[in-house]
This record gives structure tokens, sequence and C-alpha cells, in this order.
């Protein structure tokens, strides 16, 4: 098979999807591997190692989607790469359809065969979406407690407070792997920290990982409102498997908030939990609603793409060999939880999560193989 790996075009984005030691792994098995001049820099590696590792280094991108049986990315496909897109070629990336409309679109028409990393499924979790929520969520008490400060914009609150000063207030929504991580960082900036989630087996499971110094609540409308009208600084990490996020902040709420408070959105991919939220970038992360600054940037792992690659690669590159060495129609009949991660083949969407958010209609994946 002829892998490829193209440079990221999306606004500060500096991931590459496969470091040299994947592109070497894959060689190892017959594959032959392209990747795009530049394309790891923003993370550190060089054209010069994947050389090394025994890829070939391709000045352009158009010619590595021409060339490539599979094509493995970081981020949805751009507008500009809709056209590189065709029938018979595969598509291993993070999709998030169920917040764009034209990107489902786009696949449909191409015919391309795209594989979602968010929607893989092993064992009821989400393998290749962990690691970039475990980084999402690390960042996220970081970047809000810059965003508190007032020259940001913030209400000038220290996370951590002070001898005699209480310390600020944090509220997470959702006790996922994002939420999880994004409560560990805040305690350990020394945060008020309380988290709420539906599902009181894993508050319990919150409650003994901390040893009872984070408040764990079951999550109602009252409650979210009670709470985030005390918070200084709100992270939204709900998820619902390849679905839009539920919007669990309205901006009514927002507005009797604390002036100056921050809200930090890690859903912001799949549509945000926000009502306000809109996609922003690294060179402009935030926006002011009412007097509450938003933090909603579409690829917070992008901040640190030498991390996040590698934690990325080491979670993809064992499916990606199954589909390199069986083809991807045999690595799916193989495996579950790829058939979990089908999103479009043939012009046919076969993601129920993406069809009930879009209100299109679906084919089960099991029809495949009839």
């Amino acid at each position: 098979m002829i892998v490829g790996a193209p440079r990221e075009i999306k606004a500060q984005e500096f991931r590459i999807a496969l470091t040299p030691d994947g592109a070497a792994e894959l060689i190892k098995h017959g594959h032959r591997v392209l990747v795009e001049v530049g394309g790891g820099e923003g993370a550190g590696f060089t054209d010069e190692e994947y050389r090394l590792a025994g890829a070939e280094v391709i000045d352009s991108a158009a010619e590595i989607w021409r060339l490539s049986e599979i094509i493995v990315k970081v981020k949805e496909p751009q507008s500009s790469e809709y056209s590189l897109m065709r029938k018979g070629q595969v598509l291993f990336t993070y999709l998030h359809l169920a917040a764009s409309k034209p990107c489902t679109d786009a696949l449909l028409k191409s015919e391309i065969t795209s594989i979602a990393y968010e929607t893989v499924t092993e064992n009821g979790q989400l393998p290749l979406l962990a690691p970039m929520s475990e980084v999402a969520g690390r960042l996220a008490p970081q970047v809000g407690a810059h965003a508190l400060q007032k020259a940001s914009g913030g209400r000038g609150v220290l996370l951590g407070g002070v001898p005699g000063v209480r310390p600020g207030r944090v509220l997470i929504l959702g006790g996922g792997v994002a939420g999880t991580q994004a409560a560990r960082i805040a305690h350990g900036m020394g945060a008020a920290v309380q988290i709420v989630d539906r599902n009181l087996l894993r508050l319990k499971q919150l409650e003994e990982l901390f040893n009872g110094k984070i408040e764990t609540i079951y999550s109602t409308a009252s409650a979210i409102e009670e709470l985030a009208m005390q918070a200084d600084l709100v992270i939204g990490a709900v998820l619902i498997k390849g679905d839009k996020a539920p919007k669990l902040i309205s901006n009514a709420l927002v507005a009797r908030m604390k002036p100056g408070s921050v809200l930090v959105d890690i859903a912001i991919d799949q549509g945000g939990c926000f009502e306000d939220s809109r996609p922003t970038t690294h060179s402009d992360p935030t926006f002011l609603i009412h007097k509450s600054l938003f933090y909603c940037v579409a690829n917070m792992p992008g901040a640190v793409p030498r991390t996040s690659t590698l934690a990325l690669t080491n979670a993809t590159l064992p499916y990606l060999v199954q589909i390199a060495n069986k083809g991807w129609r045999q690595a799916l009949a193989d495996s579950q939880p790829l058939q979990d991660g089908l999103a479009t083949h043939d012009g046919v969407l076969y993601s129920s999560e993406v069809g009930h958010a879009l209100g299109m209609p679906v084919r089960g994946v099991h029809e495949l193989f009839v």
C-alpha cells in the first residue's frame, strides 16, 4: 500500500499524522510512505528524519493525494483539499462531521472511504480520541488561567490563590477523559474544582481518584446554572460519540455569570457545548460575550504539536497498519472498532451519529459484508 501524510493546512495546525518512527513501522510491513516537504517541521520532525526512516519526501500535496491509496491526516479535509479526494482512496483522520455538513457533503461527493478517528470504539472506549482529549483537557486550565489574567480580558483571578485569599473556582462539565485531565491540572494548580456528570458511577470513580479533594455533582440544568454563576472558569468537556455536543450553557446564563469569567469549550470540534461558542484559532483564541471571555480553539492540541503528534501516532498506528496490511474492507471485516469508525464509502454515509446530527440517510456497516 502507498500511505500518504500531507502537511496539515488548517490555521495554526502544526501536528502531522505520522512520526518518522511510525513511517518506519509501515515500511517494515512492506508499505511505501509519502510525506510532504516540511510536513513534520511544526512538530519538530525534519524531512531528513523521514528520509532516514525510509519515507519519500514529496514537495506537492496534490501529488501525495494523487499517488496514495491511504491518506492519513490529523484534521478534517479543508475546502481546498475536497477536489483531491477520490473514489477508491481511504482517508483516516479526525472528521467531526456532525459539526460540518460541507465536509460531509464533500466526502460523499468524492466517494472516498473515510474512517474517523473519533468514532473508533474499543471496549466502550474511544482509543483514538483519548490522547487528544487528554492533551486538550490538560491544556484547558492553562489557557483558562491565562485568559483570567486582567491583561487578557479576564477578571484578574489567580486560580491557585495565595495564603489568606480564596483560590479560583473551576467548573468542569463532563467527567470523561478530557474532563478528568482538566480536573487533574486545575486541582494541581490549587483551584477549587467542581465537576458535573450524569453518570453516578463515574462521579464515584472521580471521588475516589481525587480522594475527595474535588467536588463531584450530578448534572442537572439547575445545578449547572447555580455552579456557573459562582465559577471563575468553566471548562466544557462533554462528549456524545460522533454527534453534536449538547448546549449546556445558554446566552442568558452567561449574562448572569461573573464579569471577566472565562469559558473554555473543549467540545468545539463537535459544535461546542455553550450556546455562543464558535470556532477560534490559536492566533485569535478568545471573544467576548456579555462580560465573559470565550476560548473556543478548534484544534487545542495543535498548540503542543510535538507531544500531540507522538501521542496520536502511538494510538493510530496499530489501526493504520491493519488497514494497510489487509486493505480497508478486510480490516473492517476483522475489526469491530474500525467498523465503528467508518463514516463514508462510495457516496454513502455509514455513521448513524452523523446522520442523526445532520438529518441525513444512513446505511448500516453490516451491509458491506453481506
